[in-house]
């Protein structure tokens, strides 16, 4: 034996590979080393959502005055609203939350997804309305149209296509325009056929946006 060898303490030299060895050390290790590796498999996905029904085809027109229809966005998916311009409340808060939706989509590069607006006042809501309405609140017309036309036509889409409530326009007693209708947002695939009825709050909107992905990916 060195000298050096009987001058150390016993068992001070292999005390490091007894630690290499310990069976809790390299579940640790590996723990470390495969749970990054294995989590975007062990991240739940899931399934596109399912076929809710068929829309009718339509034509109607749009803000900038053009004749706009099913036609016009078919191989698009979109995101379907209701409003109308001289809505004193609830429509300028849903447009402010479709206008963030929006830019979340173009923030992170999400193509082939639109917006359209249906007015639910459509005898008041002209084209040019709509086109100031656009203009006024800051939206993007590249993604986003605006759309009226008809009354009768208007109506048979939104209730007897999208399912959704559109009631008659009453002047309220401080001369307020109101016109009972829904704040859903509804999604339609490329196809047209409707895939999902979400909130226009926080918890719709970030549902809606990943759903509209998933069906953007099929």
């Amino acid at each position: 034996m060195l000298e050096e060898d009987a001058e150390r303490p016993e068992g001070e030299g292999i005390r490091p590979r007894r630690r290499l060895l310990n069976p809790w050390f390299l579940a640790a290790l590996a723990g470390v080393v495969l749970i990054p590796a294995l989590r975007p498999l062990l991240r739940f996905e899931p399934d596109p959502p399912p076929v809710a029904g068929q829309l009718p085809e339509w034509r109607l027109v749009d803000q900038n005055n053009e004749a706009f229809g099913s036609g016009d966005l078919a191989g698009d998916v979109y995101v379907a609203s209701f409003l109308f311009t001289r809505c004193p409340a609830v429509c300028p808060r849903l447009t402010g939350s479709l206008r963030e939706l929006e830019l979340r989509y173009r923030q992170e590069g999400v193509r082939g997804v639109r917006l359209v607006s249906f007015s639910v006042d459509p005898a008041y809501d002209t084209p040019e309305r709509l086109r100031d309405y656009a203009q006024n609140h800051g939206l993007d017309d590249e993604r986003w149209s605006f759309v009226t036309g008809d009354e009768q036509q208007v109506r048979s889409l939104v209730e007897g296509g999208f399912g959704q409530p559109m009631g008659e326009a009453l002047i309220l007693w401080d001369g307020a325009v109101d016109v009972a209708h829904t704040t859903r947002l509804i999604l339609v695939d490329q196809g047209g056929r409707i895939r999902g009825d979400y909130g226009s709050d926080r918890i719709g909107l970030d549902e809606v946006f990943h759903r509209a992905r998933q069906v953007l990916s099929e």
